[in-house]
């Protein structure tokens, strides 16, 4: 390649970095948003630390267990760790790493709200240090399931299902939020405390979602990176569309939540084919991330799981069916392939997850005391509230006027059985 040529990818491949970090911002509104107010600055924080301490950790060690260079039998690559001023593959790197704490950011909105900082802090290397780029190894760095015929383009499934399967370990471990569920274990509605939020995070998603799919041509000369931006586009509007008009017959309103959650779940679902699937099609695997993702956030929460983003829904489930959608809808792979494959980040995620969780608990404990989780994480976990002009209730004997005597009542552990009931 000449120099220009070099060079213009270079530009291109950190230019698509940058508009993925972004998302950090959309993550970090969206799931403020969909949140309660007196929770909405330790949901900030999580994000700031998910890129903080993942990009450390992906420094450290992700980057070379994901593209180490040599293999373990096509499980784990090994060799490079620690970045040390390696400039021939510093967009590379960059590029890696904005996938990597996305991977992680997914987690923070699905605990919101009971999880203990402390605890993040130590599930967050794990996700980004070791979950995640083994998984990246097995399909983008030459490891066994790309060997086999594994499709994933831009990261349906070694991005987004694997953090929501990873969710979905989280939520198991700690539980519903206090007043999710009735004495009868009929799902209760806590909205979050801003729409507002909600949408503009995932406008600011979509905007950077071009970066993560268009980006993932990894070069602009020679790339068709028009193709990809056409179908991440109808892809979104068909994913509002399908969440709407389902959620529409199911609710009997179009609900705004279910809708802003449908573009993301079209843009999840288009990933993995992203670079394939022709603009016709796109608008089908759109229209269908939509539509299930409200199935999913319906059937997960009469099951106990409380995820008060629909993370896991959004990403995982919209994930799975985006690995699918690539066998049905492109020549690039092979629905048993595509199966299979599934089927390993699924079991690898959610093992590794759940036990790391499940440590944590066992040691310094995941979930935060029941006053600190009715008082507000921002107070209790940070000493300050998001929203300091408003009036909080953080003696419990006033929160009775809020949540019921009923509530306030119930057992800590009623809780963390709810997810058996």
């Amino acid at each position: 390649m000449t120099e220009t040529t070099i060079a213009i990818n270079e530009v291109w491949l950190i230019f698509a970095a940058v508009l993925v970090m972004f998302m950090q911002a959309g993550f970090a509104l969206v799931e403020a948003g969909f949140t309660q107010a007196k929770n909405a600055g330790n949901i900030i924080m999580k994000n700031v630390m998910d890129f903080s301490v993942g990009g450390l950790t992906y420094w450290a060690f992700g980057f070379a267990l994901a593209y180490g260079g040599s293999t373990l039998g096509g499980l784990v690559a090994y060799g490079d760790v620690f970045f040390f001023d390696d400039t021939a593959r510093a967009s590379e790197w960059f590029f890696q790493v904005v996938f990597a704490a996305t991977a992680a950011t997914i987690i923070s909105g699905a605990v919101a709200g009971r999880v203990k900082f402390t605890s993040y802090l130590l599930y967050t290397p794990f996700i980004t240090g070791l979950i995640y780029p083994i998984v990246t190894h097995w399909v983008w760095g030459g490891g066994w399931l790309s060997e086999i015929g594994f499709f994933d383009f831009a990261g349906s499934g070694v991005v987004h299902m694997l953090g929501g399967v990873a969710a979905l370990a989280a939520v198991t471990v700690v539980g519903p939020r206090i007043g999710k569920y009735d004495s009868d274990g009929k799902p209760q509605a806590m909205p979050g405390h801003s729409l507002t939020l909600g949408a503009l995070g995932v406008f600011i998603l979509w905007f950077g979602w071009y970066g993560f799919n268009a980006g993932s041509t990894l070069a602009a000369v020679g790339q068709n990176v028009a193709h990809p931006v056409v179908t991440t586009t109808l892809a979104a509007g068909a994913g509002a569309v399908g969440a709407m008009f389902t959620a529409w017959a199911v609710t009997g309103k179009p609900d705004v939540g279910y809708t802003i959650n449908g573009v993301l779940a079209g843009l999840v679902a288009i990933t993995a084919g992203t670079a394939s699937i022709g603009f016709g099609l796109s608008i089908l695997t759109g229209l269908i991330g939509g539509a299930i993702m409200v199935g999913s956030v319906i059937a997960l929460e009469r099951f106990g799981v409380d995820d008060p983003v629909g993370a896991i829904s959004v990403h995982g489930t919209s994930g799975l069916w985006g690995l699918i959608a690539v066998a049905l809808f492109s020549a690039d792979a092979s629905l048993p392939t595509q199966l299979l494959g599934a089927g390993a980040i699924a079991l690898w995620a959610f093992t590794t997850s759940w036990i790391v969780f499940k440590l944590i608990d066992r040691t310094v404990g995941m979930r935060v005391s029941r006053e600190e989780e009715l008082i507000g994480l921002d107070m209790s976990e940070h000493g300050n509230d998001a929203y300091p002009e408003f009036v909080f209730q953080h003696e419990v004997v006033d929160l009775k006027e809020i949540v019921g005597d009923s509530v306030l009542s119930q057992p800590a552990a009623e809780e963390k059985s709810a997810l058996s009931a």
